[in-house]
């Protein structure tokens, strides 16, 4: 493999965000940190690129998978003064997600989030707000794209994903949940 030559002068922010939109999450490699939303901020800093992310969940695994694939990303690209800088707040969301991370999900078969996180549909009105009960999420298949799916369990291949059925096509999938 040959070595990536070095930038006669530094690239521009635009072009590290470009380079960043290329590494792939690690537990879903149809897309990338900046599509899912994990990279907040790029900036140059006394001569360092500094590369802000955000956890999607506290305690996250993938996290320093994440950190150490993009500082190689950037690393290969001849960017060798590269710091990482770890926000909590605001926290991560799925409405974080790009609308290409979210086509990209579907292509892949898993279901995007069917919902913003601030959603205020299943409140319901009856008298003033309804008490406890929450309108069913309609999550649509990704695979044949009907929407009479169901929940199999809150639980799927990763803790960001629960497991539904379709019940047309008959194929089980993921759903990316909303938080």
């Amino acid at each position: 493999m040959a070595a990536a030559s070095l930038p006669t002068s530094s690239p521009t922010i635009e072009q590290i965000w470009e380079w960043l939109g290329q590494v792939p999450d690690p537990e879903i490699p149809v897309i990338s940190v900046v599509d899912l939303g994990i990279v907040r901020a790029v900036a140059w800093q006394d001569g360092q690129c500094v590369v802000t992310i955000t956890p999607t969940y506290s305690g996250c695994p993938a996290m320093q998978v994440i950190a150490e694939s993009i500082g190689e990303a950037l690393r290969a690209h001849g960017i060798e003064q590269v710091r990482l800088v770890s926000q909590l707040s605001p926290a991560w969301t799925t409405d974080s997600m790009s609308e290409a991370g979210r086509a990209k999900l579907t292509g892949y078969g898993i279901a995007p989030p069917a919902q913003q996180v601030i959603d205020i549909s299943g409140l319901g009105i009856k008298g003033g707000i309804r008490r406890g009960a929450q309108a069913p999420l309609t999550v649509v298949c990704p695979n044949c794209g009907a929407s009479h799916t169901t929940l199999t369990s809150q639980f799927g291949s990763t803790p960001c994903k629960a497991l539904y059925k379709c019940l047309d096509c008959l194929e089980p999938f993921d759903y990316f949940k909303c938080h």
